[in-house]
């Protein structure tokens, strides 16, 4: 069975959804999941698991225009915390 491919949201490379953060627009709730279990449905933006591809996400508001929601601040925080300590 092949892989799913998806679009990074930041680079715009074109990677295996394995190695990608899936970040989720709950279609029931509005509420803005990161890596959420695959039985959740939603609105979905996929982004590389580098903190360079997070920062292009989030310029000029893309990741909000693809979800279709308000910007939220803290969205960008907890993205980037799941990198702290990596480096």
């Amino acid at each position: 069975m092949s892989e799913h491919i998806r679009k990074c949201a930041g680079c715009a490379g074109k990677f295996g959804r394995a190695g990608m953060i899936r970040v989720l627009k709950n279609s029931v709730s509005g509420e803005i999941l990161i890596n959420p279990d695959n039985y959740t449905f939603g609105r979905s933006v996929y982004i590389c698991k580098n903190k360079k591809c997070v920062e292009a996400a989030f310029k000029k508001g893309r990741i909000f225009k693809l979800l279709k929601t308000q910007p939220q601040n803290q969205l960008k925080e907890k993205l980037l915390g799941l990198f702290a300590g990596k480096e």
